[in-house]
C-alpha cells in the first residue's frame, strides 16, 4: 500500500487540510477534529480500501484502519 496517497485520499475526503483543527491517532484510528464534519465524505471513506470503517461522536471523526494506521499517521 501507498501509505502517502492513502493519507493525501483520507486527508481531501475529510475536507481538506483548512478544515482540520488537530489529528492524532491510537492504536487502530486516525482521529480528527474538524471545523466542520459535513465537509467530509463519510461514504466515501467507508468505502476506501484501507478504511474498516468511520465513527463520528464526542466532537471526533474517527477513520478506523487498524494496525497501519501508524504508517498512515506519519
Amino acid at each position: 500500500m501507498d501509505y502517502n496517497k492513502f493519507a493525501s485520499t483520507i486527508l481531501e475526503t475529510v475536507g481538506g487540510e483548512k478544515n482540520v483543527i488537530s489529528v492524532g491517532h491510537c492504536a487502530t484510528r486516525l482521529r480528527f477534529n474538524l471545523k466542520d464534519d459535513k465537509k467530509a465524505d463519510t461514504e466515501f471513506l467507508q468505502n476506501l480500501k484501507g478504511v474498516v470503517g468511520v465513527v463520528n461522536k464526542g466532537g471526533q471523526y474517527q477513520v478506523v484502519i487498524g494496525s497501519d494506521v501508524r504508517n498512515v499517521y506519519k
